[in-house]
């Protein structure tokens, strides 16, 4: 190959790499969500000893906060792992519940698409599965399975920013007829709940930020 022809094929390779650089440069790989958000729901069905069922307790509403990390399939989908927390209290008048902080924690895996709704706009919806875990001061830990489904908007402020607004409902399954948060105390089991539910269901809403690369 002639020198000349050389030089003619490394600047058509130069050239093919300089227009595809910036379309590959465009498209985001990975993506860090932190967030803030306000959680409401979460019930417990109590019953006694011999399994009557008496009444139903609640979860405060309280704040929350948790972390998105994404890795993109394409410009408009990513695969997601989700953790979200809250730390609140049983609303209820029994002093035997009222004051314990009940911490719920969301781990989930799912996958997000964004609708090419407007530049400045961007519908977004999200499924996830995973578990959950339940942990009262004193009481111990109970992990159980859960999923969510999430809406939301995402407002793009750059080409790597964007705000996010979203609500997501979960949803736990906890095995009725069961003791739930037990510790031992001098031998005996003592239990903070003993629910004869089978679904846990919480609503969230959220603000954050998403930061892709």
């Amino acid at each position: 190959m002639s020198a000349h022809k050389r030089w003619v094929s490394i600047g058509l390779l130069a050239g093919c790499f300089a227009i595809g650089a910036p379309a590959h440069a465009d498209t985001p790989r990975f993506e860090i969500a932190p967030f803030g958000g306000y959680r409401i729901g979460g019930q417990f069905d109590l019953e006694d000893d011999q399994g009557v069922e008496l009444r139903s307790v609640d979860l405060d509403n309280d704040f929350s906060w948790g972390l998105g990390l994404a890795l993109y399939r394409d410009p408009d989908a990513y695969y997601e792992l989700l953790y979200s927390k809250q730390t609140t209290q049983l609303d209820d008048s029994d002093p035997g519940l009222r004051g314990v902080d009940l911490t719920t924690e969301y781990f989930q895996f799912g996958g997000t698409l964004i609708f090419d709704y407007e530049p400045w706009l961007q519908p977004y919806l999200s499924v996830t599965v995973g578990f959950t875990r339940f942990d009262a001061d004193g009481f111990g830990s109970e992990y159980e399975l859960s999923g969510s489904l999430g809406l939301g908007m995402r407002i793009p402020v750059s080409q790597r920013v964007s705000f996010l607004l979203g609500m997501r409902g979960y949803g736990t399954l906890v095995e009725s007829d069961t003791e739930f948060l037990c510790s031992s105390v001098g031998g005996a089991a003592n239990c903070l709940v003993r629910s004869s539910g089978d679904v846990f269901l919480q609503g969230e809403a959220t603000l954050g930020i998403a930061l892709t690369f």
